[in-house]
């Protein structure tokens, strides 16, 4: 190990999980480190509508070997998390778990790194670099594993799965094949009751196979960022829809407005809603194709509306 990679994994820190807002959550799985070895900083609790509350925490794994496809996947819901905020917790693994961990740091966000070796075995050693630039950048590189303890990487690994859902509120599997060690962190954040996203994929492709069985047993289909971030602020995300609605009653015409007003307020048919606005037929049917065309609203057959 070189000079510089020794000094920065010389201090090694000691905490019980039930001694840090963040990791406390761990006290209510089953098998609670009972002691827990890190690099870096614990995440604080944040500030948000006058209260301080745990940040909000999202695991995204996915297999070693991953394809274009998986890469970008995971690449852009890491990074847009992390600009929201969320911390993203992997495994440090190659594959998904780094792509994900460099995601969130190129959006200047935290990320949390699990391992399943000893704190003072950085594994993969080709890693090294990423870990230290996780923590110099605020983040924590963590292990239930104390320095130079014997462990068995077939279990070892395994066992710290628990740990990555046991810290998160969501779980992301990016790809996965039948057989992977994503599908086991996804067993173990349904048994802490935590929701499961995955990735569809093709039918075809070996690394999709456990993400597609996955949704088929009840996972929730992952499609974009959107869909994690309205799970874990469902308040800031209906706020934004009630501004789009808001936002979208404003035609170019006052017209326009009237009609856009009239179907916000429940009015479906035509006959409706020129008899809630007082429109002649010739305006109203003019006004309405010019807003479909504007894509304001559709039409929904037999000369009824909704808005966009």
């Amino acid at each position: 190990m070189s000079t510089l990679f020794s000094h920065f994994f010389q201090k090694i820190n000691t905490i019980s999980p039930l001694e840090a807002n963040f990791t406390e959550v761990l006290g209510s799985i089953v098998l609670t480190p009972k002691t827990l070895y890190f690099y870096g900083k614990m995440p604080e609790n944040v500030l948000k509508n006058g209260k301080k509350s745990r940040p909000k925490t999202v695991a995204i794994v996915g297999s070693r070997h991953n394809t274009k496809y998986g890469e970008e996947v995971a690449y852009k819901l890491g990074y847009e998390l992390a600009k929201n905020g969320v911390i993203v917790v992997s495994g440090l693994a190659y594959g998904i778990d780094s792509i994900s961990h460099r995601a969130a740091l190129d959006a200047g966000g935290i990320t949390v790194a699990v391992l399943g070796t000893p704190i003072n075995e950085i594994y993969p050693k080709n890693h090294q670099p990423l870990a230290r630039e996780i923590v110099e950048k605020g983040g924590l590189i963590i292990s239930e594993y104390a320095p130079g303890a014997k462990v068995y990487p077939k279990t070892s690994f395994l066992e710290r799965n628990r740990i990555i859902s046991g810290l998160s509120d969501i779980v992301v599997v990016v790809e996965a094949a039948e057989k992977s060690g994503s599908l086991n962190t996804a067993s173990h954040a349904l048994s802490q009751g935590k929701e499961v996203f995955a990735v569809p994929g093709n039918i075809t492709s070996p690394y999709s196979r456990g993400c597609n069985k996955l949704i088929s047993q009840g996972a929730f289909p992952y499609t974009e960022p959107e869909d994690i971030l309205r799970e874990l602020f469902p308040e800031d995300y209906y706020k934004k829809q009630k501004r789009l609605k808001k936002n979208n009653l404003v035609g170019d015409t006052d017209v326009e407005t009237l009609i856009l007003k009239a179907i916000y307020n429940g009015f479906r048919s035509g006959e409706e809603i020129m008899a809630e606005t007082k429109l002649p037929p010739e305006v109203f049917n003019e006004s309405t194709i010019l807003l479909e065309i504007k894509g304001k609203i559709r039409s929904l057959g037999l000369n009824s509306w909704a808005l966009n």
